[in-house]
């Protein structure tokens, strides 16, 4: 399955142009098989998303985008903003309760060299990045976002690569032209919210460039490879690893 794991609409975020059944309709036109309304800092009701996914016979289901003070955090399982969530260990602490789960969006934000063509500069700001407190916290890094440029991912699957982080892709679609750029694939079906949580924390789902090669340059991302299984079982040594060195020490 091919589902976009962050989106945005009308009046939901407040800078989005999007209809929540234009976005429905464009997305099903894409080839995709289901979406996440992740709307920022608000949470939809949850019989209004299973109106919209009736209506357009479509898996449509909701997170919310939560802005921290560690950076942008995806939430699924939670459906309502607490005072307080701004604080990474605080939202921590809400979606542990709501047996939910975390990814960090977007997670070259504030983040990424200022200079990308300096190397030294550039493994500095994946080595500042690793200590990112918040990180402790989710389950995966958004490594694909529709509205990011090829170095900005490129950093993200970097970094998430050092972590051993699995990899979550999103448009974070604000305008038509956004929709079906990348999704997340999942080898499982998935039917519920909890079916979807299960999956992301147990690291089975692949970040997808739908473009194939506008969203990043590794071909492996343009496709779900072959050898996928391989690749998340290497991703689970190297997240052992990277938890047992510490965050400060650089594995190319």
């Amino acid at each position: 399955m091919l589902i976009d794991l962050h989106t945005h609409t009308h009046p939901g975020s407040w800078d989005s142009f999007l209809h929540p059944d234009e976005l429905i309709e464009r997305a099903k036109q894409a080839g995709l098989d289901g979406i996440v309304l992740s709307e920022h800092d608000w949470a939809w009701d949850p019989e209004a998303v299973r109106a919209l996914a009736r209506r357009h016979d479509f898996l449509v289901l909701a997170g919310m985008e939560i802005n921290t003070e560690d950076g942008h955090m995806l939430v699924y399982g939670m459906h309502k903003y607490v005072f307080g969530m701004h604080r990474a260990h605080e939202l921590a602490g809400h979606v542990e309760d709501a047996r939910g789960v975390m990814v960090a969006a977007h997670p070259y934000r504030r983040q990424a060299p200022w200079n990308w063509d300096k190397p030294q500069e550039y493994l500095d700001a994946l080595l500042r990045a690793e200590r990112n407190p918040a990180y402790r916290f989710v389950a995966a890094l958004e490594v694909l976002n529709g509205r990011g440029n090829v170095n900005e991912n490129r950093f993200a699957q970097d970094l998430a690569a050092n972590m051993g982080m699995t990899g979550t892709g999103g448009t974070d679609s604000h305008q038509r032209s956004d929709i079906g750029k990348t999704a997340t694939y999942f080898e499982r079906e998935i039917r519920t919210e909890a079916e979807l949580i299960t999956e992301i924390r147990a690291g089975r789902c692949w970040a997808v460039d739908l473009t194939q090669g506008s969203l990043t340059a590794d071909v492996v991302r343009h496709s779900v490879p072959e050898d996928l299984h391989h690749r998340w079982d290497a991703l689970g040594e190297q997240r052992r690893a990277h938890e047992a060195a510490g965050p400060h020490v650089h594995r190319p």
